[in-house]
């Protein structure tokens, strides 16, 4: 409480003496000024959690004080004093913006109360900027964290409709960070200050599908003891994640389309629809087209939704991004677990590189936090990748062809991530240049197939083996 500041005004010096004594002895900070123009010019200088000033100043009216406070911190609580045949004033003082009135004389109980529920309610209003900065700290687009000039592209697309109230699809294979895209793009539209509501569509019961959507009155069906609002009208204002879109019943996916082009919803057993205000945005990892060409999914509906449709690559099309991610994911489990790990091994981070990653981002997370958990090293090493081996026992190859199918693989993967730099290739790989390019040779592969592939490597190599050249 001692770093609330108060700002108190009053030209009756005796009265002015006393509030400041009164609100020192609660533990405030007070800045005490005998007119309205000294006020303001303390206001202008440095910012106050409230203040207390009189109706009837010398030197101006308190409500001009007033107004000219709140146009230098339009937040600011204002307390009124006034006597008591001045209420019709101090009336009009809160219709203009005053946060309160006391009339004179008050206790000290009373002005207690009145400065608590005040600070309160800016206390409240600063936590929930805190929360909004934070928000916007977490997935602000600049916060994205990637590296692959695909999901780049992506992003700048992401720019371009986030601050549209256009529909978007969003798809990709489980674990892409979907429902991340879809909070970037709330987060960074004009619906940022409303709510941000995510429906699984594929977790609810399908008798429980229309209700859960739209709503439900009182008596509607058995059960239903009272009223609920649907997560359409939740929603009022902000925007409405439907993930996996493809799971909706198609019985009710005429009333899914008529809400989304109506901009209303019917609550079951109501006897008249109600409007909403909500930006749509839905994700789905199966083919929508496969689905409506099989009668699963109604065309209407899949073109309605499809307005701008956006594409989330999985993690080993672009595995550029499994560096920062990894880093990214290190630093959060670090700090969640409380423990003192610097960063990967190069064996480690080689590991992570050649994995498929058929769980994708959410896959990659789990894996880090695991090895996060039972280092007892202040470096992640190789053998703390456990990720889940997904090869299925009936389609296991030969040794001779899977170590070669593995390494031709291991080749690739480097020279793309070096972008054909021999050096840090054969770096990478633990091998001598020369020993490299045989086995470059030896599946057929040339850096030059690599778009960064730099002059020098290509004299290097044709240097290596002039028949390559």
């Amino acid at each position: 409480m001692a770093s609330e500041r108060i700002l108190a005004v009053d030209d009756d010096q005796g009265l002015l003496q006393l509030i400041t004594m009164r609100l020192t002895a609660m533990g405030f900070a007070v800045t005490a000024c005998a007119s309205g123009e000294e006020a303001i010019a303390q206001a202008r200088r440095e910012v106050f959690d409230l203040a207390i000033t009189d109706l009837r100043l010398t030197d101006q009216d308190g409500l001009a004080v007033m107004e000219e406070l709140l146009l230098i911190h339009p937040s600011l609580p204002v307390l009124i004093l006034t006597a008591h045949g001045s209420i019709p004033n101090a009336v009009e003082a809160m219709q203009k913006g005053a946060y309160g009135y006391l009339t004179k004389p008050f206790d000290d109980k009373e002005l207690k109360v009145y400065i608590e529920k005040a600070l309160a309610q800016q206390r409240m209003g600063r936590e929930i900027q805190r929360l909004k900065s934070l928000v916007k700290e977490l997935y602000g687009l600049e916060n994205v964290v990637t590296r692959s000039p695909k999901m780049q592209a992506l992003l700048e697309q992401v720019a371009r409709v986030a601050d549209t109230d256009a529909t978007i699809c969003l798809s990709g294979e489980t674990g892409t960070g979907k429902e991340l895209i879809a909070r970037v793009i709330h987060c960074n539209s004009r619906r940022a200050r409303g709510p941000f509501l995510a429906v699984n569509c594929g977790a609810i019961a399908e008798t429980l599908f229309e209700s859960e959507l739209f709503g439900h009155v009182k008596g509607a069906f058995t059960g239903a003891h009272d009223s609920k609002r649907g997560v359409f009208q939740s929603a009022d204002g902000g925007t409405l994640f439907l993930d996996e879109i493809g799971e909706t019943p198609l019985a009710l996916q005429v009333k899914l389309l008529r809400a989304l082009e109506e901009r209303e919803v019917h609550p079951v057993g109501a006897d008249r629809p109600t409007k909403t205000d909500v930006r749509i945005i839905t994700a789905t990892n199966k083919d929508l087209g496969q689905a409506v060409r099989e009668g699963r999914f109604r065309e209407d509906l899949y073109y309605r939704i499809q307005v701008v449709p956006l594409t989330i690559l999985p993690l080993r099309e672009r595995r550029d991004d499994i560096p920062p991610l990894a880093q990214h994911f290190l630093k959060q489990s670090v700090r969640r677990l409380n423990k003192d790990i610097r960063g990967f091994v190069p064996d480690a981070m080689q590991k992570l590189m050649l994995h498929p990653w058929p769980g994708n981002v959410r896959e990659l997370e789990n894996v880090i936090e695991n090895a996060v958990i039972m280092s007892t090293q202040d470096m992640i090493t190789a053998d703390l990748i456990t990720a889940a081996n997904q090869s299925a026992e009936g389609r296991l190859k030969p040794l001779t062809e899977a170590r070669e199918e593995f390494e031709r693989g291991y080749l690739t993967e480097i020279l793309q991530l070096t972008g054909g730099n021999i050096s840090r290739a054969a770096q990478i790989a633990g091998r001598y240049r020369s020993d490299f390019y045989k086995l470059l040779k030896k599946h057929g592969l040339h850096p030059a197939d690599t778009k960064e592939m730099k002059a020098t490597d290509l004299e290097e190599v044709a240097e290596q083996d002039p028949s390559e050249s």
